[in-house]
């Protein structure tokens, strides 16, 4: 059973909006073909975020992540992507320094990367940036809470929200952001209550992600929820399967039977 809105054929932005109030949105981050391939009929949204900068390529922070290599993952994604709304994270330094720098990068993502929308971090600040992007025809998701981009400014990966004035200033950015145009909005890392306090007043769709269960949907890095990472398993993640056990079991069978000549056998030859 796919988990697709509705009977949607192709999610799109205008799709993503609809549902709120309507069914949960499903959506995974996926950075390569065949990883693609396999979710996108399960879920409604599949997001190539810059967390490949940690996921795929072993950083400790999503900071060094560039245009053209969010760019290529996209590409990848885009080729296997048929049913869900493909959307591609802004990478950090790609729309902060202006909002004309934003629109060339957020054009050149979707023209190159056959992205259907870009994903940045920000409120308030961002405000501006998201109405030009959305008068320019590029359908923007926003990003607040715990903002891997600002991993320095907020000494950590923590959650954020805790206090009474940094909920004001989370629920105005929330609707800073659905005022300016944004279709939808990620939630990460913030209270559960503050969680539904926000997702209950605005009009378009909260997506969390250690958010809690009151938000429009969810979203879990894809490598997370199929245990890939044996040794990474924060509060807010769930291992649906443990795959990196299994590959691990599967790369020690393979080298004991090459080790012992029991493979290639004459089945597996030609």
């Amino acid at each position: 059973m796919t988990s697709q809105i509705a009977t949607a054929k192709k999610v799109t932005a205008v799709t993503v909006r609809e549902a709120k109030g309507q069914v949960p949105l499903v959506a995974i981050t996926a950075y390569d073909y065949t990883m693609a391939r396999l979710v996108d009929e399960q879920v409604d949204i599949v997001l190539v975020g810059d967390s490949l900068g940690m996921v795929v390529q072993g950083n400790p922070h999503t900071l060094s992540v560039t245009v053209d290599e969010m760019i290529y993952h996209c590409r990848a994604v885009a080729r296997a992507v048929r049913h869900s709304h493909l959307v591609v994270d802004m990478p950090f330094m790609s729309y902060q320094v202006s909002v004309e720098e934003a629109l060339r990068n957020a054009g050149k993502i979707l023209a190159e990367g056959g992205a259907e929308a870009v994903k940045l971090e920000g409120g308030v600040a961002m405000a501006p940036t998201v109405e030009r992007l959305v008068a320019a025809g590029i359908p923007v998701m926003g990003h607040l809470g715990l903002m891997p981009q600002s991993v320095h400014t907020m000494g950590g990966y923590r959650v954020q929200g805790k206090t009474d004035k940094a909920k004001e200033s989370l629920l105005e950015d929330a609707v800073a952001l659905e005022d300016a145009g944004a279709y939808a909005i990620v939630l990460e890392g913030i209270p559960a209550e503050l969680a539904k306090n926000i997702s209950e007043r605005l009009k378009i769709p909260t997506i969390g992600i250690g958010a809690g269960a009151d938000c429009d949907g969810q979203i879990l890095v894809g490598q997370d929820l199929l245990g890939l990472n044996v040794d990474f398993k924060p509060r807010f993640v769930k291992h649906f399967a443990h795959l990196g056990e299994d590959v691990r079991r599967a790369v020690a069978q393979y080298a004991e039977e090459v080790k012992n000549r029991n493979f290639p056998t004459k089945e597996h030859s030609f």
